[in-house]
């Protein structure tokens, strides 16, 4: 009988094309992928009852399970379900976070409070989940109300693809913003994957 993958990987669907690049890239057959839709992040409240759905649904069918979210605007019940659940997370309030790892953000968030933040997701999707969401394509005159307190925009882009730099510093320069690209690749999100695919992660719930 075939052996299952020996960890369930709960996802942000927002991280679905970089994990499908790591696992491919690095063979990770221990590992597998549920991923919830990225929409969750518009509807904070909802991601912990659908985390906390899927851990129960597949609890007994791994060695251990995972989640890939920070805490994505849940305002810690993210935390609460996952402390009562028995399950670890990837750091940080968001993925600004663990992909820039905890230093180096902290470092940008001091040096600019006011950052809008993207990564090769955010980009790849800007004019549907910023542009369109907030109506900006009906309403322009809304711009300066929305960001009325941001001054920079950092890109922080975690695979190299043709243009993408560009394409983040029109997006800065049309809202008026000083533009710095960093290249963070996965930061954390590969670290925590890596160890679990290993088999070296004793922190999360094991069977």
């Amino acid at each position: 009988m075939d052996s299952a993958p020996a960890t369930l990987v709960i996802a942000c669907g927002a991280l679905a094309r970089e994990i499908a690049a790591l696992k491919s890239a690095n063979g990770w057959s221990a590992l597998e992928v549920r991923c919830l839709p990225a929409e969750l992040h518009n509807r904070p409240e909802r991601i912990a009852p659908a985390v906390r759905e899927v851990i129960r649904e597949n609890r007994g069918r791994y060695a251990r399970i995972f989640v890939a979210y920070a805490d994505c605007g849940t305002r810690g019940e993210l935390d609460a379900v996952l402390k009562e659940e028995g399950i670890e997370r990837l750091p940080g309030a968001h993925c600004y976070q663990f992909f820039a790892t905890g230093p180096v953000f902290d470092q940008l968030a001091e040096s600019e409070p006011g950052t809008f933040y993207l990564t090769d997701f955010l980009l790849r999707h800007f004019e549907r989940l910023v542009v369109r969401a907030l109506g900006l394509d009906r309403h322009p005159e809304l711009v300066p109300e929305y960001f009325r307190h941001y001054k920079k925009l950092v890109y922080l882009s975690q695979a190299p693809r043709a243009g993408a730099i560009e394409e983040a510093r029109r997006i800065a320069d049309s809202f008026g913003f000083a533009f710095e690209h960093r290249f963070t690749g996965y930061g954390e999100l590969g670290t925590r994957l890596a160890a679990l695919a290993a088999g070296q992660d004793a922190v999360a719930w094991r069977a």
